[in-house]
């Protein structure tokens, strides 16, 4: 098994007498990392976009050993005349895969809750199952308010037909953990080495004394049986979640925060002890620098507003991230309004949706699109009316499509806000953007470094793509230039190697600088990958996990 968590170095500088030159953290990617990290910002006064200083200032190569290389940003691209084509998933028919049909999922006043608040949704290679952990209704157990939730779990085949099985934590249900709660994120760390630890809950349950929020941190062999909590978080708001990046090997926490621009804003927190970053986290006090915590963004000025209430504000109502490949995937759940009070007089849902953003340090996400990735339907009777709510672990590979998993909320006539049911939709591998082109187009890369042998692309080719390889100055390299190379023609994969006339692989190019033109007519590409096997595993991140892959959630042949 390689392993991957140490694969940001430390670059040391030279001390000359007197004079100390801070180190500096290098990433898989070659970038470097400020000296001081996370990076604290001014909070804005007004919405406005993240900067994203590595597209400003870019590696002078790029090392591409680790996933999948994906063109949803600029990183990767010195030049080019294709169109950046932005793709969104297609919702199954069968929808919704798990909905509240059990009394132990009701309020006190009936409301339906089946659905992850961040949660988790994986598939687990060691059992051969996809998991889910959901938010349910907690009436049964929880009296006191109206509105109280506790942790159920389900478990699938396929990732469609979902089931709850019996369980033998608390009266013969499938509920797995019974703390009164808000949001929660469930990740199966499958880098974890404590079998006791493969399992981490963290959890935002109200505090009965206070009734304030606050992390409880949560570990479990099997997802089902948790322990006591191990560590606990100052006051917090609601809505807040953890993930963990796995390029620096840390975890950090997204937690909502107020600002001049919203009160839905986001602030961050990283440790590489889970315990650590769960005791460090709290409701900050303006005007007070804090250690650990730090503003993170707002949300931007180009966020949709809901058609029906244009005079609000939008704001990030959550911000889940996982690795996928050679970067760090962000699903933003946007709100849109109306407040609480407005949807209770009229009886519907508030609009939230789920769009996407990038990071190539875990911090910085761009966003290369402000239509929503998965948005709501609403006609009557549909799942996602409103509400829409993204989900820890997706996306899940399965075969050549990723499974993107979003709770979704019906309009109803019980309690505006409930009747959360859980949804599936489905993107190509690879597929958040490819890159276009008619006739000649064509795309240079920036140059890179490699130590794999094998050129794969993720293409739909109607008519034909090349490939040609540039030394550092430029130069067409002897024997991999354009005319050398195997046109791709007609075909549609999410895996293609490419070759040449003379050369099967580009292992005498491993270690050197050089640069990758391709050449598209009536093709798409979405990414390319230099892997050290011919059967093209790319040593990425495979986020949530799925059928055949590596137990280890990277991207290695499963069986060595």
């Amino acid at each position: 098994m390689i392993k991957m968590k140490n694969i940001a170095v430390l670059l040391f500088c030279l001390v000359v007498p007197g004079i100390t030159i801070a180190q500096t953290e290098v990433l898989y990617n070659g970038i470097h990392l400020p000296e001081q990290w996370p990076p604290r910002y001014a909070e804005p006064q007004k919405a406005q976009d993240m900067p994203i200083p590595y597209l400003k200032q870019k590696p002078g190569v790029i090392p591409v050993n680790v996933g999948r290389q994906l063109f949803v940003d600029s990183f990767l691209i010195a030049e080019t005349n294709l169109d950046r084509v932005i793709h969104t998933p297609r919702f199954y028919e069968g929808n919704p895969v798990l909905e509240p049909d059990k009394e132990w999922e009701k309020t006190t006043e009936g409301g339906l809750y089946a659905a992850p608040f961040s949660d988790g949704i994986w598939y687990d290679e060691k059992d051969r199952k996809f998991k889910m952990w959901y938010l349910a209704g907690a009436g049964v157990l929880h009296k006191g308010d109206n509105q109280t939730f506790y942790t159920g779990y389900a478990e699938s085949e396929d990732g469609k037909h979902w089931t709850k099985p019996v369980l033998d934590i608390w009266n013969q249900t499938n509920i797995v953990d019974t703390c009164n709660r808000d949001a929660a994120t469930i990740w199966l760390d499958k880098q974890e080495k404590d079998p006791s630890k493969r399992y981490k809950m963290f959890n935002v349950e109200r505090r009965p004394t206070d009734r304030r929020w606050q992390f409880i941190l949560k570990y479990s062999s099997d997802g089902i049986h948790w322990g006591e909590g191990v560590a606990q978080s100052g006051d917090l708001y609601d809505r807040s979640s953890a993930f963990y990046n796995p390029f620096r090997d840390v975890w950090a926490l997204s937690m909502r925060y107020g600002t001049k621009v919203s009160s839905r804003s986001r602030s961050y927190l990283e440790n590489k002890d889970p315990e650590v970053a769960v005791s460090f986290a709290h409701r900050i006090r303006k005007g007070v620098p804090d250690k650990n915590m730090v503003y993170w963004f707002t949300p931007s000025d180009k966020e949709p507003r809901h058609p029906e209430f244009p005079e609000v504000e939008p704001g990030i109502y959550n911000f889940d991230a996982i690795a996928y490949e050679s970067l760090m995937l962000g699903l933003y759940s946007v709100w849109q309004g109306p407040e609480n009070g407005v949807c209770a007089k009229l009886g519907i849902q508030k609009k939230n949706e789920i769009f996407l953003g990038y990071s190539r340090d875990g911090f910085h996400f761009y966003r290369p699109s402000f239509k929503p990735f998965m948005a709501v339907n609403e006609t009557e009777g549909a799942w996602n009316w409103g509400n829409m709510q993204s989900i820890n672990g997706v996306p899940l590979i399965v075969g050549d499509s990723l499974y993107f998993y979003s709770s979704g909320r019906l309009k109803n006539k019980i309690m505006w806000d409930s009747h959360t049911s859980t949804g599936l939709a489905t993107l190509r591998r690879d597929g958040f953007v490819s890159m276009h082109g008619d006739k000649d187009g064509y795309l240079l890369t920036e140059k890179i470094r490699f130590d794999g042998k094998h050129l794969f692309i993720n293409a739909d080719v109607k008519g034909s793509l090349t490939v040609e390889i540039l030394d550092e100055n430029g130069k067409p390299l002897e024997g991999f230039t354009r005319k050398d190379c195997v046109p791709v023609k007609k075909t549609d994969k999410t895996k293609l190697l490419v070759t040449w006339k003379k050369h099967q692989d580009i292992a005498s190019l491993i270690g050197k600088a050089v640069q990758l033109k391709f050449y598209l007519n009536n093709a798409d590409i979405y990414a390319f990958w230099i892997s050290p096997w011919q059967t093209g595993e790319s040593r990425g991140y495979t986020s949530g996990g799925g059928p055949g892959l590596s137990p280890g959630g990277i991207d290695v042949p499963a069986n060595p």
